[in-house]
């Protein structure tokens, strides 16, 4: 998780994940949407794979980088842990309003 959260520091790696939502995609198309160089999107996407964000598969002569499912399943249930506590804190502040405004 440690390296996961780290990669996720980053906010090119953000915009990358998110672009790879519309699908897999190419070192040099990404390189092409980002105003970095394609060496940087290639140590971008080495260090998000290296925390099992994304994953690559060799099409031709290219490589084509996706989510990593399971490595993104892993980082929301680790987020959903606080978003479920969250939650419960809310509808406990809100039950205890409406105690008091009921008294």
């Amino acid at each position: 998780m440690d390296a996961q959260l780290a990669a996720l520091g980053d906010a090119t790696r953000r915009a990358i994940l998110e672009r790879l939502l519309d699908g897999p995609v190419a070192v040099g198309e990404l390189a092409r949407e980002f105003p970095v160089s394609r060496p940087a999107i290639s140590q971008h996407l080495r260090v998000l794979k290296r925390a099992h964000l994304v994953v690559d598969q060799a099409v031709g002569n290219r490589r084509l980088y996706g989510l990593d499912p399971a490595g993104i399943d892993g980082l929301r249930t680790y987020f959903e842990k606080f978003w479920t506590h969250a939650l419960a804190a809310f509808k406990k502040a809100a039950e205890a309003q409406r105690s008091e405004e009921g008294e």
